[in-house]
């Protein structure tokens, strides 16, 4: 069958809502019927999805702050894709674009809400990895939410993944007189330092994350990109000299299980820390700017990334518990194949 022949196409929708951890038995895969694109619309297969620990947030209605995932419903996030059958001019037939129709092997969209890529700058994938909404989280964290001046003493949590990664790097680039990153294992934190350049990592499952910020900065931190929450937000409120800056990126952490506040939030008022929230998509009108930047960065080599990939539509579930649980190094993706 050739491409413009594709007729079905295989999905993934949420069956059930998580009690708690998130489950292989919450999803199903589902083949349908795929429409032909009408007027100012296309037709994208999929090649690359993205999977996000902000996807989790989607299944709880309370917290998600993009609208909430329905039972029975497809999923969506971004993704990565050529289009193969087209009835809008701008975008013809064999033309990379991304989008958020992710979870699905193929796409119906109109022209407008797809984005045409600069597959000559760096690859399809690198557009939802470093060139993506995580590179831009992590560029955004690091010069706006939680600015990075030079000589600062920076710690970054979930170092070794799609945001952390990035950002432990840009610090660096910003002047940082020494990056400290958390990971999860020996093997993570080695790649902290072997890899992605930062000056010291802490191995989160081995000791105490407060005692190891003490030895890796003991003269204090001044800027701190949290991914995580929890015991790692109060070991770095600790740790923080006065004025420090706090970019609230994520709270990992808290997937799954009642999110509460650092015990010793009160710190922040005595040594007048700064603690901004980052939702990323308040900030796409940056992308043209990061990605400008960060295509260089990428040619240059001063910016390393890393992907952990998942084969095929149907192991995109397994791909999400995955970063849920720190399974992955560095951006997790999954490559629809076929």
């Amino acid at each position: 069958m050739n491409d413009a022949q594709q007729n079905t196409g295989r999905e993934i929708r949420l069956r059930s809502l998580p009690d708690g951890d998130l489950r292989a038995e919450d999803f199903e895969l589902v083949e349908t019927p795929v429409p032909q694109p009408g007027a100012g619309q296309v037709l994208v297969r999929n090649t690359w999805m993205s999977v996000d620990p902000f996807m989790r947030d989607r299944m709880d209605p309370a917290v998600a702050f993009l609208p909430p995932y329905q039972v029975g419903e497809v999923l969506d996030g971004p993704a990565i894709g050529r289009v193969i059958a087209s009835e809008a001019a701008e975008v013809p037939v064999g033309t990379a674009v991304r989008h958020w129709l992710g979870w699905r092997e193929c796409a119906v969209l109109d022209a407008a809400a797809v984005e045409v890529l600069d597959t000559s700058v760096a690859g399809e994938q690198d557009y939802l990895g470093p060139l993506g909404t995580t590179g831009l989280t992590a560029y955004v964290a690091t010069t706006e939410t939680a600015p990075v001046r030079p000589g600062d003493v920076v710690f970054v949590s979930a170092a070794a993944g799609a945001v952390g990664s990035v950002a432990g790097q840009l610090a660096r680039q910003f002047g940082a007189s020494k990056v400290i990153g958390s990971a999860g294992g020996p093997v993570k934190a080695r790649k902290l330092r072997e890899t992605f350049g930062f000056d010291a990592a802490i191995d989160y499952r081995s000791a105490s994350i407060a005692e190891q910020l003490d030895v890796a900065a003991p003269d204090g931190i001044d800027v701190y990109i949290d991914n995580v929450g929890g015991e790692q937000l109060e070991a770095a409120i600790d740790a923080m000299r006065g004025g420090g800056r706090i970019a609230l990126v994520g709270a990992i952490s808290a997937h799954g299980a009642p999110a509460s506040g650092p015990k010793n939030y009160f710190q922040m008022a005595i040594k007048e820390i700064t603690m901004r929230g980052l939702i990323i998509g308040q900030h796409f009108d940056q992308f043209p700017e990061y990605i400008g930047k960060a295509a260089n960065w990428l040619r240059e080599g001063t910016l390393r990334t890393e992907t952990t990939v998942e084969h095929g539509i149907e192991r995109a579930p397994e791909a999400l518990l995955g970063v849920l649980r720190g399974a992955n190094t560095g951006k997790m993706l999954v490559h629809l194949d076929g």
